[in-house]
């Protein structure tokens, strides 16, 4: 999914930011075999999860208490990174520049945060593509392309160390790079091995909703992720039983590839808009988001329909919700239309289903 998630000031600002470019290791032998991971069956509770956006400042009082509202049993921290289209590196201002939630102190300090309370915490490292979209990235040269993995590298490892000093207990090795982990494989599957060195805790990959199925490094990892972003149908106000309907056969897809896997799914990102049609193609739906009719009830009726689909599958170990703002902080002006169902009716849907 590509979300416009930062003002043009931030932008500006991260065209200025530290350049990640310590150079890659090129190997004159061939890579090593990717050590697999013994596949385990989920075990005890859904992850009932948020995607919490890093807000621009430190929190004015603790958002975790929101968080227990809903029930909810894990946050999602995203440090966001980002690649301009065309140039082969992987900006990350760890010193200024990023919004304080993105920072090493930010992230850590949220994980603290969040732990205290009890909840449990994926860290999500993930590289924002202005005008772009990380499943298209692509580059014409191989010298241009190990630079920007070396950067990519450099970043990932950063965040390796701070999910295993903090205890992170989930860490995702990337987001949507639909493209680059089948052209460049070798380097995916040899940066899970780095990444695993360093930190001792369950991996994960989140891989676009049309992807899932093409991952070539489920066998390295304790989860199988994905966006839960399936169209599925396209109507203003879509009933609860006409998506259950649609989602059936995706259903039945998921269950085989995770057998056939022996690994769990997580949606590690799902989410919908609260505007007319929103049970179709939400990534189209943010183009002139702000002039969409507001339907709550439709954003309700696609929770529902998603939770009475998967919520007993033993193979669906859960997801995070797509987005949720800690003290309202970090919204783009929109909030009535965006992901979040934060003071909206799927608000109580949310806390529902969490509570089972």
């Amino acid at each position: 999914m590509k979300f416009c998630l930062i003002s043009l000031v931030l932008l500006l600002v991260v065209l200025c930011a530290f350049e990640c470019s310590t150079p890659a290791s090129t190997p004159s032998t061939p890579a090593p075999i990717p050590i697999a991971v013994e596949s385990k069956p989920h075990v005890g509770p859904k992850l009932n999860g948020l995607t919490m956006v890093a807000p621009p400042k430190p929190f004015p009082s603790n958002p975790m208490m929101h968080v227990q509202d809903v029930h909810a049993s894990w946050i999602s921290v995203i440090p966001y990174a980002f690649t301009m289209i065309g140039n082969p590196s992987v900006r990350y201002a760890e010193h200024g520049g990023q919004w304080w939630g993105e920072s090493p102190t930010g992230t850590a300090t949220t994980i603290k945060i969040a732990h205290d309370a009890g909840i449990k915490v994926m860290l999500k490292p993930q590289v924002y593509v202005p005008n772009g979209w990380t499943g298209s990235l692509d580059f014409a040269t191989n010298e241009e392309w190990e630079k920007w993995e070396a950067g990519y590298e450099r970043y990932i490892m950063q965040f390796a160390h701070i999910a295993d000093t903090t205890h992170a207990e989930l860490f995702c090795i990337g987001t949507e790079f639909n493209n680059a982990i089948h052209k460049r494989t070798a380097f995916w599957t040899t940066l899970i091995d780095k990444i695993k060195t360093v930190y001792h805790g369950k991996l994960i990959y989140s891989s676009n909703w049309d992807d899932w199925d093409r991952v070539p490094f489920w066998n390295q990892l304790d989860y199988i992720g994905l966006g839960g972003y399936f169209p599925l149908v396209e109507a203003e106000t879509p009933s609860v039983e006409a998506l259950k309907t649609a989602w059936q056969p995706i259903k039945e897809r998921l269950k085989a590839f995770s057998e056939a896997q022996k690994r769990p799914i997580v949606f590690s990102e799902f989410g919908y808009l609260s505007v007319d049609n929103c049970g179709w193609r939400n990534w189209e739906l943010e183009k002139g988001i702000t002039e969409r009719k507001i339907n709550e009830q439709a954003q309700a009726n696609c929770f529902e329909a998603l939770f009475s689909t998967f919520h007993e599958e033993p193979w669906w170990a859960g997801g995070f919700l797509w987005k949720w703002f800690p003290n309202g902080q970090g919204h783009e002006g929109y909030p009535e239309r965006d992901y979040t169902p934060q003071g909206k009716i799927g608000e109580q849907m949310i806390k529902l289903w969490y509570a089972k």
